[in-house]
């Protein structure tokens, strides 16, 4: 298969998703490494302390901040899903937004993007009602903020639709099925650990526009940016393999927002 003409990437992680004192993850060494951080905004993860420092770190490192969005479940992590009433998932979107929006201002840095977290974002790749939820709030609060999603899925549609800048991503750490959607992450195959295995993966996606699925098929990707977990074990090991994979291969990284 010929490689596509690519330029540049985004590569991008979930971090400031520790509580208290309830660490998770290492911020600072995954800022180090990315170029777009999808920041948690208190409702799935995160507090405002930790928050607020998050921002502080991106900003030191040039990274640009995302608005991870997500369920109100702490305890669950964002990944169980909520059959929200759509009105009130858009109050619940803004709110997390505008509070983000505050903690990156006083640390010298803007939130420039919106991205669902967890069981959002997977119910957002067909349920149109809650993937319409999340457009309306971002059209609320501001119209210029791109939104990060999953190919094909309703809400990158949706967004599209209405004139959001809908970008598309890939997973690199994450198994996807034969359809091209992730697989759950109750199945085996749906988290991938492998520093090289990851890296070659994320190489494959940006060159080829595919990606080996667990049914043994090459699945098409589209993707502007690549995610690699922030809570992850080996989420620095993947982000320091992935940027480095991409170079070798010619891929610049540089934020889409």
């Amino acid at each position: 298969m010929s490689t596509m003409d690519v330029n540049s990437v985004d590569l991008n992680s979930d971090v400031g998703e520790s509580f208290g004192r309830w660490v998770l993850g290492d911020d600072a060494a995954v800022l180090a490494a990315v170029t777009s951080a999808n920041v948690a905004c208190g409702f799935h993860a995160g507090d405002p302390a930790t928050l607020r420092r998050t921002c502080q770190l991106a900003a030191v490192a040039g990274v640009v901040v995302g608005a991870q969005v997500g369920y109100r479940d702490l305890a669950g992590f964002g990944r169980r899903f909520i059959d929200m009433d759509p009105a009130e998932l858009t109050a619940d979107v803004i709110y997390q937004i505008g509070a983000l929006q505050a903690l990156a201002a006083v640390s010298g840095t803007a939130v420039r993007y919106v991205k669902p977290h967890g069981a959002l974002y997977n119910a957002a790749v067909a349920h149109e009602a809650q993937a319409g939820a999340i457009v309306d709030a971002v059209l609320a609060v501001d119209p210029t903020l791109p939104v990060l999603g999953l190919p094909e899925s309703a809400l990158l549609a949706i967004a599209a639709a209405h004139g959001l800048r809908a970008v598309p991503e890939a997973f690199a750490d994450r198994g996807y099925t034969g359809a091209g959607t992730l697989v759950p992450r109750s199945a085996p195959g749906a988290v991938l650990s492998d520093p090289a295995l990851v890296a070659a993966r994320a190489v494959r996606m940006v060159t080829e526009g595919t990606v080996l699925a667990v049914d043994g098929t090459d699945v098409r990707v589209r993707a502007e940016s690549i995610c690699v977990h922030g809570d992850s074990p080996a989420a620095v090991q993947l982000a320091r393999a992935i940027r480095a994979a991409l170079r070798a291969a010619g891929v610049a990284l540089r934020s889409f927002a």
